[in-house]
């Protein structure tokens, strides 16, 4: 196993407990209400469109709310993901919640040899996936030997330019100091803590992480042989990723409380397979 996967593994292993029992994961409304879904599907409503009966796989599911979501807007899925410990709170929620979804484990990049290819109608791919991955062309080229010929990729995603700034700068200056453009070597990041409202503090805190420019990222799709369909920037994300600089909205979203109109924070991309 290669350094960075050992490393980003022993994390998420560790945070999954934490995230299942953190209340901006939601996990109690799953259970409450059989009509309830995570913020970032439900963002994304709109924009998704008709997925009822579509085969789907929902790339690097975690703990598997996006992926109950999108079962209960009426798709088939099968969520994959390289954490155990991640994928045993997902089963756990698609048992507690009745939700018909089937989970594999096994690295992003070997998906092509643990599902079938060519079989799905939709590839889904949410929020904070892309940055674990060193290359977003294996990547893209994973998606695409997923999708059934005239498939479809969704992806709701941080922005680029929002993971290459700052975010400990408390003078409220937008200091670009990460990689936007993806680079060989990962950006070895050391954090305690985690990205939802816990008390947790981790043991395993060493990950490595890779940005990649937007317009890499529809390269990539572009030479596995997708075509874009749909790209829309957002001035918002559900996370607070600058904390102490943003609001929340009435539906969950983070923005700058000062001119938000300078940072894109999330986008949305569709493409299909030729």
């Amino acid at each position: 196993m290669t350094e960075y996967l050992r490393l980003n593994r022993a994390q998420w292993d560790e945070r999954a407990p934490a995230h299942t029992a953190s209340p901006d994961y939601a996990v109690d409304r799953f259970v409450a209400d059989p009509a309830f879904l995570s913020k970032v599907v439900r963002f994304d409503v709109p924009r998704i469109g008709d997925v009822r009966g579509l085969r789907t796989v929902h790339l690097q599911c975690h703990i598997g709310t996006d992926t109950v979501s999108l079962h209960r807007l009426g798709a088939s899925v099968t969520g994959l993901d390289f954490s155990a410990a991640s994928l045993a709170q997902a089963r756990s929620l698609a048992e507690r919640t009745g939700a018909a979804v089937d989970f594999v484990e096994s690295d992003v990049y070997d998906a092509p040899e643990v599902l079938e290819p060519g079989s799905f109608d939709l590839v889904y791919t949410g929020i904070g996936a892309l940055c674990w991955l060193p290359d977003v062309q294996r990547w893209a080229d994973v998606v695409a030997a997923l999708l059934r010929s005239g498939g479809r990729l969704f992806v709701r995603e941080g922005h680029p330019m929002l993971w290459s700034v700052d975010e400990t700068r408390a003078d409220g200056v937008l200091a670009i100091d990460f990689p936007y453009f993806e680079r060989e070597e990962p950006l070895v990041c050391d954090e305690d803590g985690t990205y939802v409202e816990t008390d947790v503090r981790f043991e395993n805190t060493i990950t490595h992480q890779w940005n990649h420019g937007l317009g890499e990222i529809v390269t990539a799709l572009l030479t596995a042989g997708l075509e874009l369909t749909m790209l829309q920037e957002h001035d918002s994300a559900p996370w607070d990723a600058l904390p102490g600089r943003t609001v929340k909205d009435e539906h969950g979203e983070h923005r700058l409380a000062d001119r938000p109109w300078r940072l894109p924070m999330s986008y949305t991309l569709q493409a299909r397979k030729r």
